[in-house]
């Protein structure tokens, strides 16, 4: 009987597919980060008529291959998996699914004209982007600062939201009775003030009157002093993250050995 190679073993496919710190882990993830690359630049060509026309047989070819691909590590995770069930409701294995299943669904189109709609699901592709946050730790140390901004992050929106409100309304005082005017109602001149305050600049609506003119001035230089808040919000964030250490530099799921400034374990991605 011939015996099963190293390498398919639970244990060992385990490493390769969920570990990254050994040699078989980081190829693996080395050649996942570049088959995600190419099957998103696939879906971006697919949506440029000239270039899907021209690579029509390469990109079907691709296609095939791709979903073969995503098919065959979604089985194997799920099979070296200690519990597939937790894998399966996860963040990522709902990813990973999601980004697998359109291409099957194509094939059961009843008729053709359909074809569009379903053809819409084959863009979840890009979805995999969020996969490549769980090759760094780092990642999951920007996503956990994100979260802990949240709150301030919620309550500097409802500070903006009142200020160009109130921006909006004086505006509105100020040129609506100029009979050039774009400042037609509130909507309008709230739309403005959030335009102007976060340094678009759509051109759309401007001010005609000396005063209004120089509100907008205003208003453009405060949008440069607040914008950057939630920058520095995440930024104290990140910084508190990076000082925190476990407690006795092991994972207390897997008691492997984590790094000082890790927040998820690099072996069972459990939280420490």
């Amino acid at each position: 009987m011939m015996k099963k190679p190293e390498w398919l073993e639970k244990e060992q496919l385990y490493k390769i597919l969920f570990e990254s710190d050994t040699p078989r882990g980081r190829a693996f993830d080395m050649v996942l980060m570049v088959v995600i690359s190419l099957s998103i630049l696939i879906s971006f060509i697919e949506t440029i008529p000239s270039l899907a026309h021209t690579f029509r047989l390469l990109l079907e070819i691709s296609e095939y291959l791709l979903t073969f691909f995503f098919t065959l590590e979604y089985i194997a995770r799920v099979y070296c998996s200690p519990r597939p069930k937790d894998y399966v409701l996860s963040f990522f294995g709902v990813i990973d699914l999601l980004s697998t299943l359109p291409p099957y669904l194509s094939y059961f189109l009843p008729n053709a004209r359909y074809m569009i709609l379903f053809r819409t699901f084959r863009f979840i592709r890009i979805f995999r982007i969020f996969k490549l946050f769980s090759l760094i730790n780092e990642g999951y140390m920007l996503m956990n600062s994100l979260k802990k901004s949240l709150n301030k992050i919620s309550v500097y929106f409802l500070f903006v939201l009142i200020l160009v409100t109130c921006l909006g309304t004086l505006m509105y005082m100020v040129e609506s009775g100029h009979p050039d005017t774009k400042f037609t109602d509130l909507a309008t001149s709230v739309y403005w003030a959030i335009v102007t305050m976060t340094t678009v600049g759509y051109g759309d609506i401007t001010p005609v009157t000396p005063i209004g003119r120089l509100l907008s001035a205003f208003i453009m230089l405060l949008g440069y002093t607040i914008i950057a808040v939630p920058t520095g919000i995440v930024t104290a964030n990140i910084i508190d993250e990076s000082r925190e250490k476990p407690k006795d530099g092991r994972c207390p799921r897997c008691g492997e050995e984590v790094r000082d400034n890790d927040r998820y374990c690099s072996h069972c991605g459990e939280k420490l």
